[in-house]
């Protein structure tokens, strides 16, 4: 009987990988995690226009503007902003951090916000409720595929 089997020795994993596909690099690099913060990019400015509004809003919230001796892994190309030259700034954008617990209760107050909300939009819709002529408030969605050609 003759054997077509290819040896053991000439099959290995090298041979059997997957091709590895190009992807797109990201547009804002992520930091290395740190225990205990979150990191976010803040709007420092658009289309050439300092947004110091939306800056001192976010430092106000508790973030923190993240300095680029702290994150060598980040390569900036330059520096958009004489303000925050020691801060990492890409694209308008600043990298800011602040501690997980104050993220999560921000959070959870925005959840409670939306959650009021939609509690006032279903009572004002159950208001104008007809028995004859019932209205549903199902908040429920579903995905379905279609079968194509």
């Amino acid at each position: 009987m003759a054997e077509n089997r290819i040896k053991r020795d000439h099959e290995t994993r090298d041979t059997s990988t997957r091709k590895k596909h190009w992807k797109r690099a990201e547009v804002l690099p992520s930091p290395d995690a740190q225990a205990g913060y979150e990191f976010r990019w803040v709007r420092v400015s658009t289309q050439g226009q300092i947004d110091a509004t939306n800056v001192s809003s976010k430092l106000r919230e508790g973030w923190e503007p993240v300095k680029a001796v702290d994150h060598p892994e980040i390569t900036m190309v330059n520096v958009e902003n004489e303000r925050f030259a020691e801060n990492v700034v890409m694209g308008g954008l600043m990298l800011c951090k602040a501690p997980k617990e104050m993220v999560e209760e921000r959070t959870e107050y925005y959840d409670a916000q939306t959650q009021s909300q939609m509690q006032s939009v279903d009572n004002n819709l159950m208001r104008e409720n007809d028995p004859r002529m019932p209205m549903f408030n199902e908040r429920k969605t579903s995905v379905s595929f279609g079968k194509g050609k």
